[in-house]
């Protein structure tokens, strides 16, 4: 499994989150499904929609125990961890889950997109 996770602001449009996941994206595998904090995979669900992946939604507590390779003083103010982004690409998977990306930056710096691959489920 290869998932796609993103942090972004909120009142970001889709447009800053599909520009993350390019840049995440160049030179690596296609993602198998997408990843968000549960209180925003609203935006992501028309992306998931036409790229046919999965949308897994990832409960706050979840992201605060997941290490990540890179930090930003935001994410860790608003959600408890060094990057909402890497956090809920790795918590998607779950055991087995390792960072092929650490998280890329919108050009409009309103969203994160990371990839991790783990295990199939």
């Amino acid at each position: 499994m290869i998932v796609a996770g993103f942090g972004y602001r909120s009142g970001t449009a889709l447009p800053s989150c599909e520009a993350a996941l390019a840049l995440a994206q160049v030179g690596h595998p296609p993602v198998t499904a997408l990843a968000a904090p549960d209180d925003k995979t609203d935006l992501l669900a028309p992306l998931a929609e036409r790229l046919g992946l999965a949308l897994f939604a990832i409960p706050a507590e979840a992201l605060t125990d997941v290490p990540t390779r890179t930090s930003s003083k935001p994410s860790l103010e608003a959600r408890g961890t060094g990057s909402v982004a890497e956090a809920a690409a790795l918590a998607a998977i779950g055991e087995g889950a390792r960072l092929i990306t650490p998280r890329h930056i919108s050009p409009d710096r309103r969203a994160t997109c990371a990839i991790a691959e783990g295990p199939s489920t």
